[in-house]
């Protein structure tokens, strides 16, 4: 099939991606445009995650006040250089992550900041819940990894769903503005305040 500038023209404009690229991948999809968009975003994860161990000391520091001041967010995202830092397509990335933020209510940006001993308290919950259930022994166990992980789902900011699309993990979403950058992109922290929630929770 005869790829034509047009074709190309649209697949950069929904892509972001670069003319070279968009050839190759309509080539490699035959000319079908939704093949040659996932081609596109396979290699750009692939490339995102080659870039991932990249130095990010530029960014933002993203403030977020959600529902007439009841909800307040403070989020710093860094990059590698201070002209994507600056760029619409990274401040935009950095609000998201902050609405994120504001309607998940995650506690941590990454699994491994979760404490141990919050995992065992969970697991131990999971544990009892099975037991007065009745679960066997060999099932029970099944049933509290089950529950570690919609745990994690909940608490861990890189697992949760993206609000504005439920099958995309917000880790997706970060790498997928990776690939379309070009930089490094990292949530270092995070804290989200909650009007007359308890101190110490």
């Amino acid at each position: 099939m005869e790829i034509t500038t047009e074709m190309i023209k649209e697949l950069r404009a929904a892509t972001g991606a670069g003319m070279l690229d968009c050839r190759k991948a309509l080539q490699e999809a035959n000319g079908d445009y939704q093949k040659a968009v996932d081609f596109l975003r396979e290699k750009g994860m692939a490339t995102a995650a080659k870039r991932a161990d990249r130095e990010a000391s530029n960014g933002v520091v993203e403030l977020y006040s959600h529902g007439s001041g009841r909800v307040g967010v403070m989020v710093e995202v860094n990059c590698e250089t201070d002209f994507v830092a600056r760029s619409e397509q990274f401040r935009n990335l950095a609000h998201e992550i902050a609405l994120q933020i504001a309607a998940g209510a995650p506690r941590y940006v990454r699994e491994s900041e979760i404490p141990q001993d919050v995992l065992d308290h969970e697991a131990e919950i999971a544990r009892a819940r099975a037991k007065e259930e009745g679960k066997p022994e060999a099932v029970a166990e099944k049933i509290v990894a089950g529950r570690l992980d919609k745990f994690k789902d909940e608490v861990v900011l890189l697992r949760q769903a993206y609000i504005r699309d439920e099958n995309v993990k917000v880790e997706a979403l970060i790498m997928q503005n990776i690939a379309a950058i070009g930089e490094n992109v990292v949530v270092r922290r995070f804290q989200r305040w909650e009007l007359g929630e308890k101190l110490g929770e």
